[in-house]
Order: C-alpha cells, then sequence, then structure tokens
C-alpha cells in the first residue's frame, strides 16, 4: 500500500449535532456560540465564539471531498464494489489517513451521500454572502447533496429576516435547527435563552416564509415544578403561532457543571420528577392546535420515546399513549422507570412481555438491596435522566 495520496485530509467537524443529522457530512463554518449564556448547557461553556474565514470553510469540504473519493476508490480497488466497509476504512487507515478524518466521511457515504450540517451553534450568524459562498461550494463538491442544515438561534433568524433566509434557501440550505426550548418568557428569562416567545414565532415565521423547513426543540421539564403549566401551555401557544415542521422532544437533564444543576443542588430549583414531566408534555400536546408539525422524540433523554405522530391525526394515539403510562399503578411506572433507564424496556408494551418484565423487576431488587429503594438506585446509576 502506498502512502495517502491526499494534500489536504484534515478539516474541522465542530462537537454536536441532532441526532437526525447522525450521517451527515460535519461542515464547520463556526466554533462554540455567540451567545453561551444558557442556564441548562454546558456545550460550549467558557469557550469564546469564533467564525472561521470562508477559505477554510472551503480549504474542509474540499479535504472532505478527496477522503471521500479516496473511499469510494479504495472500495472499488478492494472489491466492494463501491461500499464502504470496515476493510474499506482498514485500508484508509493503512493508507495512512486517520480514522477521526475517514470516519465522519464513510458515514454520510454509507448513507449516499445526501446530507449535510453546518456546525456549531449559530453558524447563520455569518455574514450571509459568506454562507451562501460555502453552500455553493458545498454543493459543487458533493453534486449528491439533497439536505443541508443548521442550527440556528431564533435572534439570529430575526435579524435576518425572510429575505437573507430565502437567499439562503436558495444557495441551498434545506433546514433550520431551533432551540426554542419554551414558550414562556418567565421560564426563558430564568434560564437565560436570550429571547422572548415573541422573538421566536417571528424566527419561526420568517424561516417558514423562506421556505425552509424547520425544526423547533422543546425541553420538557425546564421550568421546574412551580412553571410546569405555564412551560406547558406558554410553549403550545407560541408552537400553533409557528406551525413547524417538526417539534422535537428534549426533556430536560440537569448536567453537570451547568448553572442549573448548580442551582439544583442549592435546593433553588424544584426539577418534577418523570412522571410530572410525562404530564406536561400530554398538557402541551393537548393544547397543540390548527397545526400540522410532526412531534419526534428522537432523544434518549426522554422517557416515552414512543410518543410521536403528526399533529392532528396521530395526537389521539399520542395522548392515549401518554394517558396509559400515567394510568398505571406507581409500582409499574416505577418499573417502567427502571425498566427503560437501564436499557431492558423500550416501549410501554414491553410491560406485557414476561421475559422484559421479569428482567425489569430483577433490575429493580437488585437497586432496592444495593441503594434502599429503586428510585435512590436510579438517581445513582442513571443521575442524568431522572
Amino acid at each position: 500500500m502506498t502512502a495517502l495520496p491526499i494534500q489536504n485530509w484534515r478539516y474541522e467537524a465542530g462537537p454536536i449535532r441532532p441526532p437526525s443529522e447522525a450521517c451527515s457530512l460535519l461542515v464547520r463554518l463556526t466554533r462554540n456560540c455567540p451567545w453561551g449564556r444558557c442556564r441548562f448547557c454546558i456545550s460550549y461553556r467558557g469557550a469564546a465564539f469564533e467564525a472561521r474565514s470562508l477559505e477554510d470553510v472551503r480549504s474542509d469540504i474540499d479535504a472532505m471531498a478527496e477522503i471521500a473519493r479516496f473511499l469510494l476508490e479504495e472500495s472499488w480497488r478492494i472489491g466492494t464494489g463501491g461500499r464502504i466497509t470496515h476493510e474499506v476504512l482498514n485500508a484508509a487507515a493503512e493508507a495512512g489517513l486517520p480514522t477521526q478524518y475517514s470516519y465522519q466521511v464513510a458515514l454520510f457515504l454509507s448513507a449516499a451521500g445526501q446530507s449535510a450540517f453546518l456546525t456549531d451553534a449559530d453558524s447563520l450568524s455569518l455574514p450571509v454572502g459568506d454562507v451562501e459562498a460555502a453552500l455553493k461550494h458545498l454543493y459543487s463538491r458533493f453534486p449528491s447533496l439533497r439536505r443541508v442544515t443548521t442550527y440556528a438561534r431564533s435572534m439570529t433568524l430575526c435579524k435576518l429576516g425572510a429575505e437573507n433566509l430565502r437567499r439562503l434557501r436558495e444557495a441551498g440550505l434545506t433546514r433550520v435547527h431551533v432551540g426554542m426550548e419554551s414558550g414562556s418568557d418567565a421560564v426563558l428569562k430564568e434560564v437565560r435563552k436570550g429571547v422572548l416567545a415573541k422573538h421566536h414565532i417571528a424566527a419561526g415565521r420568517a424561516a417558514m416564509e423562506a421556505g425552509l423547513e424547520l425544526s423547533e426543540y422543546i425541553m420538557p421539564g425546564l421550568g421546574g415544578r412551580e412553571r410546569s403549566a405555564e412551560h406547558a401551555g406558554e410553549t403550545a401557544r407560541v408552537l400553533n403561532a409557528i406551525n413547524p415542521q417538526f417539534i422535537r422532544l428534549r426533556t430536560f437533564t440537569p448536567l453537570p457543571g451547568s448553572a442549573l444543576e448548580e442551582e439544583l443542588a442549592e435546593g433553588g430549583f424544584t426539577p418534577l420528577d418523570e412522571d410530572g414531566v410525562v404530564a406536561e408534555i400530554r398538557a402541551m400536546i393537548a393544547a397543540l392546535d390548527g397545526i400540522s408539525s410532526q412531534v419526534v422524540s428522537d432523544h434518549d433523554w426522554n422517557l416515552l420515546m414512543e410518543v410521536e405522530g403528526r399533529i392532528p391525526d396521530d395526537k389521539p394515539a399520542m395522548l392515549s399513549l401518554l394517558d396509559a403510562y400515567l394510568s398505571l399503578s406507581s409500582e409499574n411506572r416505577q418499573l417502567f422507570r427502571v425498566g427503560r433507564r437501564l436499557g431492558i424496556l423500550h416501549f410501554l408494551a414491553d410491560l406485557q412481555r414476561p421475559p422484559a418484565r421479569r428482567a425489569a423487576e430483577e433490575a429493580a431488587e437488585d437497586l432496592k438491596r444495593r441503594f434502599g429503594d429503586a428510585e435512590a438506585g436510579l438517581r445513582a446509576v442513571a443521575p442524568f435522566r431522572m
């Protein structure tokens, strides 16, 4: 095997992307977050925001394109017919291509090379012309692309407006992922989100008017016990005013090192238990009206990941599932939480499957022996999902 025949194979990818972008090419336009003050977040804590130069972004895109070409050539050379297998990655490593540079490109190719995601937290905060140029270069090097998405702050979308967002859509941007978190001004102020409900509405409407797909991320439990009803009701109100294509649930989890985790430890924030979060999600979904959004539960922090469907057609089924959990006995709710958080149970119906139920019961008994009761055990072994 000869040395790697690529002059430039180094690129930056960024640390975070949505679960739906797991197989996307990660193109880093910025580093970190221009806001960085949200009290629930630790992703970019203490890191300064930086705008990368268009020259560097283009160089990264070129490097990924060369890696893609090399991987495909290796696939044909070793007889896998264009499929990106472990054998292809091993051959690339033997040629001198480090795995951290080949792996994401390999995932992208394995998924037919159709999606890319622009990182980090708010790439649209760059000048419109720079984002436009980056998009055009990306499509020129990867003509198989069908979807290019990015995170964006509501305040940034407000400043851009529908006209500039339409320019980006015409250049190839297809979807924006927005961390709404809540529609309650009180909750948004408490967590220092840096926007209010009116900004979320204006931003969402601008994105929709521009023809972009819009994913709004909601954080059940973020208002704690004190603001649960307001959090659910006001979030539904804002979503009804926008009608985004996607409503994605991300249950609040007090991450170690976050300001809210520190407040929780000091007793200044009363978190909802998992039953309370389920009840809050039910209240929010019940209040969704006059929209055609897809509710998505694609994150492991959510207790009931099967709560998914389109409003309004699937709303009764989602409410029925939430009610089914809430109507269980306290013992069965606890058993499901134990099984779900330890990876034994995945769906509510698993409680009715004797082998899965027995395994969950054994796990619950083990927690009781080790920690005194199952709830204390879960807090000890799965603290970020409680």
